[in-house]
């Protein structure tokens, strides 16, 4: 039995109370358990590049049409998302961390993870490119970036982006520094935004910058290499670490995305509005037709 209060109280602990950025469906109410025929509440924490994508508002209806639950989205970044699934705030998890997924499957917070699709990590800035990063490998665009001290905007908010961005300026040995490196703490959309209005770079996922790019003053320069490879997994949390947990709906939705029908509907997302499709379902090779 899910006990609704308990859970409404682990996410509002979890996300804060009111407005935190990225999140999209209501707490579910305090009260007792659904009768017979009525829908069942299932939290999904994911992140936030599903949502600004416009994904996910494709699959929760269908999901929910095919199924006994209302789905209650939770958007945050990778890592809060994670930090939901083991406090058991959540019953099904949508992330793109590998490497925090392993430590929380390692850790027996998870039950089951499986990919569901992917897409690639792109570097964008402003169309003049002031510091000519265009067509650079990763590493020497983020020295030049450096080099030049011009604006770089990161999320900062503990995503799979930030994860993956921190990792990339490691690998190129550099550490970034204020004034020129910023900080948001927000998503992707809105790190996108901050860094049009700045003229300055960020790194994104290709599914959510194409979703907003003509809002943007952005261009891609930067993009193509394996280490940019960006890789959605879906993790059910595991019950033996929290009986609140609705094990069944999360089953019953990792199932669901990882049918043909939502393959097929996953890989032709974005195509009649960009031209491409915005993720690659994982019955494609992520790796042989990066960012095509």
């Amino acid at each position: 039995m899910k006990k609704n209060g308990f859970r409404a109280a682990a996410l509002c602990a979890t996300i804060g109370l009111g407005m935190a950025p990225g999140v999209q469906a209501s707490v579910p109410a305090p009260g007792g358990p659904a009768g017979a025929g009525a829908s069942r509440d299932l939290i999904l924490a994911t992140t936030t590049s599903l949502q600004d994508s416009g994904l996910l508002d494709v699959l929760v209806p269908r999901f929910e049409a095919s199924s006994s639950y209302r789905v209650k989205a939770i958007a945050v970044g990778s890592g809060e998302a994670l930090k939901m699934g083991e406090q058991g705030s959540a019953d099904v998890l949508v992330v793109h961390s590998p490497s925090d997924e392993e430590r929380f499957m390692a850790a027996g917070l998870g039950k089951d993870r499986k990919e569901l699709m992917s897409n690639d990590f792109v570097i964008v800035g402003p169309p003049g490119d002031p510091v000519k990063v265009r067509g650079l490998p990763v590493a020497d665009a983020l020295r030049s970036i450096s080099g030049g001290r011009s604006v770089f905007v990161s999320r900062a908010d503990a995503s799979g982006t930030d994860k993956k961005e921190k990792g990339l300026w490691k690998k190129a040995g550099l550490a970034p520094v204020e004034p020129w490196y910023l900080e948001t703490g927000q998503g992707m959309a809105e790190t996108l935004r901050i860094a049009s209005e700045k003229s300055g770079y960020t790194l994104t996922d290709r599914g959510t910058f194409l979703a907003v790019k003509a809002r943007l003053d952005l261009v891609v320069l930067v993009e193509g290499e394996a280490d940019l490879l960006n890789v959605y997994h879906v993790i059910t949390v595991n019950p033996e670490r929290h009986p609140d947990v609705d094990i069944r709906g999360a089953e019953a939705f990792m199932e669901f995305l990882l049918s043909p029908d939502t393959q097929k509907a996953i890989g032709e997302f974005g195509r009649d509005k960009f031209g491409v499709p915005l993720f690659k379902p994982v019955l494609r090779s992520p790796a042989a037709d990066m960012g095509k």
